[in-house]
């Protein structure tokens, strides 16, 4: 019975979030401080924790919140600092020119395109810039808002500049050479399946008939070049590249293997595609330099900031060990990458004229305006997670779970990341919240726990494609009906978690 009222209490301030969330639909900020006191309360009150234990808990948590979101606020800049130049709308505009056929103006613009944008971007950018461009070549304002959702999804773990990948190496403790390769493997068979949803979304059976070909070679090559990035440990850019990639290779396939769409003249000033991508290409070569560079990588992670933490020990004898806090390397951080890309690319468009003036004042404004909400966000819900795990609340959610799934575990893996993902509408959040708890279950239960790790987050990246927060701000840009985007997006991404889920679960029998 006693373990029953600690599993319950320890459950308690996870339901408190995503019921707040979902029910009262309160924001993340409101809902994770609710979160937070109670999981506070809960430690103190019930599971021994004392003033220190939850005070050095506040302080790892403070550093692992800086960690992520160092790289959150430099990739919106970056974005703002490329879409203020015009640099994404020059490559929105010039992809559907390519090609008049409807199905691979869908995959081009709503999987490849919104891969992309997810990898420089993130943060509901994909389905914002393209549903209104998806309706305007003549798709209908539901599916222009649910192509996107299912196409850029594959893409979160690993896009954002890698935000979500570093928050769950952060929660869970292990290198992104663990985890990176069995997540880019997961997520590359998410990459087919959701380019599979967005060509049905686009035209039912008839367009995946007719679309299969350029499918199976668009998502062969994004899959191979994440995959391929991520091995080289390169995980800030692995969406990007991949996305980018994926735009080339649809380019190469619409140009030689079908009709070009009627086109109107670029407006005057408008940017060439060629001038558009080089911002991407400075983040690549400078992502090279610092990571695969050793004199460069070096020099950059001399300046690490970081805190030492003694052993802490609830009145219950819940230990957790000494050391320190997460590691910020100032200057070689995949936040710094983005700002030295950010500085550049602003220096070459300010001097050829692109910006107009008050520039400075609206990318400031506007980073602040969509980054503090979610830092706030992910700051509370650290705070909960980090309390819990020390105060032995995640251990106690784990060995319960562990008990009634057992081996069955790995199946359930998939939808508890979505879940995470459609309740908070981030990945970021999925991973923070239930990283720790992913892999103590699967280690009780004897399982591979990396393997539930890249589940975790291969579950909370397709969770995202019918997360409340990412429908309602596509459905305001093209009037579109939320209840009935919500409904069609929900059941592509159950249908494509399902079958993560029983890879997942058959490569767990191995």
């Amino acid at each position: 019975m006693a373990f029953l009222l600690d599993w319950l209490l320890a459950l308690t301030p996870i339901a408190a979030v995503l019921g707040l969330m979902v029910g009262l639909r309160w924001s993340g900020v409101r809902a994770g401080l609710v979160g937070w006191l109670m999981a506070l309360a809960i430690a103190a009150l019930r599971f021994g924790a004392g003033p220190s234990l939850l005070l050095w808990a506040q302080v790892r948590g403070l550093f692992f919140s800086l960690f992520v979101l160092y790289i959150i606020w430099s990739a919106l800049l970056f974005y703002r600092v490329t879409d203020e130049a015009g640099a994404v709308a020059a490559i929105g505009l010039s992809l559907p020119r390519l090609t008049a056929d409807r199905a691979l103006q869908a995959l081009i613009l709503g999987w490849a395109f919104s891969a992309f944008l997810q990898g420089v971007g993130g943060f509901g950018v994909p389905v914002a810039v393209l549903a209104p461009l998806l309706l305007g070549l003549g798709f209908p304002a539901v599916p222009a808002v649910v192509i996107p959702s299912i196409g850029h999804s594959w893409s979160v773990t690993f896009g954002s500049l890698g935000s979500s990948f570093y928050a769950l190496m952060a929660a869970t403790g292990r290198p992104g050479e663990e985890l990176g390769p069995p997540s880019a493997v997961l997520l590359g068979l998410a990459c087919f399946l959701c380019g599979a949803g967005v060509l049905w979304a686009a035209g039912g059976p008839r367009a995946l008939r007719h679309g299969w070909v350029p499918l199976l070679l668009i998502g062969a090559a994004m899959a191979g070049t994440q995959y391929i990035v991520v091995r080289a440990r390169m995980w800030a850019i692995g969406g990007m590249c991949a996305g980018l990639v994926g735009i080339g290779v649809s380019v190469l396939w619409a140009r030689f293997f079908t009709s070009s769409a009627t086109s109107n003249p670029d407006p005057p000033g408008s940017m060439r595609i060629q001038m558009a991508l080089v911002p991407y290409g400075i983040l690549i070569a400078i992502v090279f330099l610092a990571q695969l560079v050793p004199p460069v990588e070096e020099f950059l992670g001399r300046t690490v900031l970081r805190v030492a933490v003694p052993e802490l020990v609830t009145a219950r004898g819940w230990r957790t060990p000494g050391g320190v806090t997460t590691g910020i390397p100032i200057f070689g951080h995949a936040g710094a990458l983005l700002i030295y890309a950010s500085l550049m690319t602003f220096a070459l468009y300010a001097r050829q004229g692109r910006y107009k003036p008050g520039v400075l004042r609206r990318i400031g404004r506007d980073v602040v305006r969509r980054a503090l909400p979610a830092s706030l966000g992910i700051a509370t819900m650290v705070g909960m997670s980090v309390t819990m795990e020390h105060a032995g609340m995640t251990y106690h959610l784990a060995e319960g779970v562990s008990r009634v799934m057992g081996s069955a575990f790995l199946l359930a893996s998939p939808f508890v990341g979505a879940l995470g993902a459609f309740m908070t509408g981030s990945n970021t959040n999925s991973n923070v919240i239930f990283g720790a708890f992913q892999q103590q279950v699967a280690t009780l239960a004897g399982l591979n726990p990396v393997l539930a790790l890249a589940a975790q987050t291969t579950g909370g990246a397709v969770g995202g494609m019918f997360a409340p927060a990412k429908i309602i701000v596509g459905c305001a840009t093209v009037c579109a009906s939320e209840g009935q985007t919500m409904r069609k997006a929900f059941i592509y991404g159950t249908a494509i978690l399902a079958i993560i889920a029983l890879v997942v679960a058959l490569w767990g029998l191995k």
